[in-house]
């Protein structure tokens, strides 16, 4: 999801809590490029500090939301209506398609190839998210080292990390070591 790879754009080193190893991709030009064309969005040219400070802002406003979403709190109006203001400039024509297949299919086309156009694309695909997934889903890794947003697709609905092989078990064998230590502690029964 677009939304999803947008907020993790803040990266934390998930082993340890040293915030000095955090990065912000999106100052990074090399990670942003190719992060534009895999999610396949309009090349544009480079980010003017400006338009650096808008997508900061947006990560901000959807990181606000989806922490009241993961909170059990209903989407906030005002929200929606921001969200409305950054799909506003990014224009789109309907247009039919044909996949590989030769299937086809109708498709949104974006008209412009700017910040303006990615931040509606980033805008429209969070909204979709939210008015059309279930936003007790929406989750935020319980690792507090890697705070990384999924979506729970599980069929119980019981996903607590980002990656259970990474972030889950780190957060095991922390808690191994938190009882080990607990039990040293104690007085022997003897």
């Amino acid at each position: 999801m677009l939304w999803v790879d947008f907020m993790n754009s803040y990266w934390r080193d998930w082993r340890t809590s040293d915030r000095s190893k955090d990065e912000d991709r999106l100052e990074e030009p090399e990670w942003l490029e190719q992060w534009l064309v895999e999610q396949k969005l309009p090349a544009v040219g480079p980010l003017l500090p400006e338009e650096l400070e808008q997508l900061k802002e947006l990560r901000r406003l959807l990181w606000d939301e989806l922490q009241r979403l993961v909170a059990g709190e209903p989407p906030a109006t005002a929200l929606l209506e921001q969200l409305n203001v950054y799909m506003g400039n990014g224009p789109v024509v309907r247009q039919v398609v044909w996949t590989s297949a030769g299937e086809a299919g109708i498709s949104l086309q974006p008209q412009g190839a700017d910040w303006g156009q990615i931040m509606a694309e980033i805008a429209a695909s969070f909204a979709a998210a939210v008015l059309e997934k279930e936003p007790s889903r929406f989750r935020i890794c319980g690792n507090p080292d890697c705070l990384w947003v999924y979506y729970d697709d599980t069929r119980n609905r019981s996903k607590r990390y980002c990656d259970d092989k990474l972030c889950g078990n780190l957060m095991k064998v922390r808690r191994f070591r938190a009882r080990q230590k607990a039990a040293e502690g104690e007085p022997s029964k003897e």
